[in-house]
């Protein structure tokens, strides 16, 4: 199963380097040492096993930018599943960064008209605080740019767990029936007695789904009052740690932690994904959480590869 992504943008936006933290497991502070893209590079990037991201990183220079508008129009723009157009967002060409953007909607529709369109105002970290005001004035421009098209704009920066809330976002657009899997993770949670779960994707640890403990008026308290940013915090940090382990020649399995409000463990779920089982009830212990991830695998690998059509 294949999706294509277009990931677009002016050059020196920022596209390759966000393509390197989240697919290539790179810390953010070797990005400076990668080249602008010239032309178009593509790559396959396996994601969950049998989904085939078809990536297109397409160099932001006005000469090529012209030509995926003139002589590559319809191979660029066409049977595209997700195009991410990317802006840096202290610009000072943001005219012409719009004028191309609309030109590429353009083409998006009249190729691809179904496709997801995933608007990044990138680099925020180089704003002063508070940035929402700076934000929400160019999440005003680009709706509007945008005219009566649906568009969903985020705020990101390679530098916090934003690039991982971002991207989440965009790759679960592309799992057929990501529902199902909520669902079932909710099951699973009860089983548990866990206040959440989170289901990762296993290369990239986006969040691919969570449950969600609703009461009867319909709201998850408990899950509001914690961390708001905890699912791309945790993506973030296990990232860093992983790149941490391979530095060192060990290989990331599993984590453990009991602390004294509450106990995670994070293992393997089924081949391509981890799942981790948050529970504050001090009375559940790790070997039961364990055994409960161990006694679930078989269920969710056929759930994921029915969500997958395999």
């Amino acid at each position: 199963m294949k999706k294509k992504v277009l990931l677009m943008g002016a050059s020196g936006s920022g596209k390759t380097s966000m393509r390197s933290l989240i697919f290539s497991n790179n810390p953010a502070s070797l990005t400076a040492r990668l080249g602008a893209t010239i032309d178009v590079e593509q790559n396959h990037v396996r994601f969950l096993g049998d989904l085939i991201l078809n990536l297109w990183d397409c160099g932001g220079q006005d000469a090529f930018m012209d030509s995926y508008l003139t002589t590559q129009r319809g191979t660029i723009f066409k049977q595209v599943g997700v195009m991410i157009y990317v802006f840096d967002v202290e610009s000072r060409e943001i005219l012409k960064d719009l004028e191309y953007y609309r030109d590429c909607m353009t083409g998006l529709q009249q190729y691809s008209p179904d496709a997801a369109v995933f608007l990044l105002i990138h680099k925020m970290d180089l704003v002063r605080e508070p940035r929402q005001p700076t934000f929400l004035k160019r999440k005003q421009e680009l709706e509007e740019a945008s005219g009566d098209i649906s568009v969903s704009v985020l705020a990101t920066s390679i530098y916090d767990e934003s690039l991982y809330k971002a991207w989440s976002n965009i790759v679960h657009t592309l799992i057929p029936n990501a529902n199902v899997l909520s669902r079932h993770l909710n099951v699973f949670a009860n089983a548990c007695s866990a206040t959440e779960v989170i289901l990762f994707e296993r290369t990239t640890f986006l969040v691919i789904a969570t449950s969600s403990q609703a009461n009867s008026d319909g709201h998850d308290h408990e899950a509001e009052a914690m961390y708001t940013k905890r699912y791309e915090r945790t993506s973030e940090l296990i990232k860093y740690f992983k790149h941490s382990c391979t530095r060192a020649r060990e290989e990331f399995r599993s984590l453990e932690m009991e602390l004294y409000d509450f106990t995670a463990v994070l293992d393997e779920m089924t081949r391509n994904t981890y799942v981790m089982v948050v529970v504050h009830d001090p009375g559940i212990e790790i070997a039961a959480l364990k055994m409960n991830i161990k006694l679930a695998r078989r269920k969710f690998e056929e759930l994921q590869n029915d969500s997958l059509g395999t």
